[in-house]
């Protein structure tokens, strides 16, 4: 299993954090403001699917200390990410914060760049007065996140250190409990671990965040990795500011398949919709499980509004747990390897094409702009998720419904259960009479 590795943008508020994932993005992803803290939410994106690019601004009330509000994030950053991007406004004298975090990070050993940002502006400071922060010339780059000035070095310097991507050991089928604070992730991990009487090992992760306990079912080696998390239960507060987006991330990277918990006595969240559309991005397998069933009375009114918020999620298998009573705790091992068998499963072309040649029948291809793409064939390349190259003639402008449509019909014949299915669609140029790609 792959997993791709994860950057950290870390450093003060108002540095430019966001402004750099969005030109590395190419895209608007975060909230960009002049106000100091406005990223409040946490915010990833992939890039040209080589890494994660975190932006850690903004996970705490920015009114809180530095200990609580910086230095927990580069913490979290320093134990979970591969590369970190110490990001300083180059206009500013670097502050007694900006050397502690360079200290923190620098302690870590992991590989940290130093990124002085907003050097467009006439009152960039010269090299020399960042030396104290302890981070070598050769590792320091003049970038400018507004132009995109300095971005094409940056970037290659961090293709240069980051591994392609990061060989995880697949003896084990690995299952992250993943979901909001206080949503009952520790209470389930605890009841997984005592139904299985054959617990291998039970030992703390290598990130100060990640629990673990490896137990056998079924024949089958499966690693249970818990996100809740080291923060004492008195420091915790309700509310997206104590959620951290490495963490979360670093168990999805690094899983199979993952249960979202959700929580049956609170209304679904957005940050629920984020952490599943994370899971499906990340190609993982996916069930959700809703906790604390035992303290609701109308449990069909829950799995009707939990349907309508996961819309996007029609093949993911839904679980009623309890981990006060116990119940279907163990019925998550079963839906796991069920999961983990759909993520394996490859398909004949043959078949395929079967599928393929009756959406097509079914339901003509359409294209923007009253084109009419040709889709010709399809292949499957690749498991764990199920990847399949659909070819033709024009498919650069078929309709997201058709596209949505195929993946339907597919799924009709083949559920793939628990497993989001991805797609390419490859246009075939003709030349010298023959169809090459």
């Amino acid at each position: 299993m792959k997993s791709l590795p994860i950057v950290a943008l870390v450093g003060q508020t108002n540095a430019g954090k966001s402004s750099l994932l969005n030109r590395f993005a190419h895209k608007n992803i975060a909230i960009v403001a002049r106000e100091e803290g406005t990223t409040r939410d946490s915010v990833t994106a992939r890039i040209d699917n080589r890494f994660i690019l975190v932006d850690t601004a903004g996970l705490k009330d920015p009114k809180d200390s530095f200990e609580e509000s910086i230095q927990d994030q580069i913490m979290d950053a320093i134990d979970s990410a591969d590369l970190i991007l110490l990001t300083i406004d180059s206009s500013l004298y670097p502050s007694e914060k900006d050397k502690r975090i360079a200290k923190m990070a620098l302690k870590s050993k992991k590989p940290v760049l130093l990124v002085l940002n907003k050097c467009d502006l006439g009152a960039s400071l010269d090299l020399n007065e960042f030396r104290s922060l302890g981070i070598k010339p050769d590792s320091t780059f003049r970038v400018s996140a507004t132009t995109g000035f300095g971005l094409t070095e940056l970037k290659s310097q961090v293709y240069n250190i980051i591994p392609n991507a990061r060989q995880e050991k697949t003896e084990s089928l690995k299952l992250a409990l993943i979901g909001r604070p206080n949503v009952g992730k520790s209470s389930l991990f605890n009841s997984l671990a005592k139904k299985q009487q054959a617990i291998v090992s039970s030992r703390q992760g290598t990130t100060r965040d990640i629990n673990r306990v490896e137990i056998k079912f079924k024949g089958r080696d499966l690693e249970i990795l818990d996100t809740a998390g080291l923060r004492k239960p008195g420091k915790r507060e309700v509310g997206i500011e104590k959620f951290s987006a490495i963490r979360t991330l670093s168990a999805i990277e690094e899983s199979d398949i993952c249960a979202l918990l959700v929580d049956a006595t609170e209304p679904h969240s957005k940050l629920d919709q984020s952490l599943a559309g994370q899971i499906v991005e990340a190609g993982k397998g996916i069930v959700v499980v809703l906790t604390k069933t035992d303290l609701v009375d109308d449990t069909n009114k829950i799995l009707d509004e939990l349907e309508y918020d996961f819309n996007f999620l029609p093949f993911a298998p839904v679980l009623l747990t309890s981990s006060e009573t116990g119940a279907n705790v163990t019925k998550l091992f079963d839906l796991a390897l069920e999961i983990d068998e759909a993520r394996h499963t490859e398909l004949k072309t043959s078949d395929l094409n079967k599928v393929l040649n009756q959406a097509i029948v079914e339901h003509a291809p359409a294209g923007l702009k009253n084109t009419r793409p040709k889709p010709k064939y399809i292949v499957q390349t690749d498991t764990c998720p199920p990847w399949f190259v659909i070819h033709g003639h024009g498919l650069s402008t078929l309709h997201w419904s058709w596209k949505r449509f195929l993946e339907n019909k597919i799924r009709e014949a083949y559920p793939f259960i628990g497993t989001p299915i991805m797609f390419s669609y490859r246009d075939d140029k003709i030349e010298s009479g023959r169809n090459v790609e």
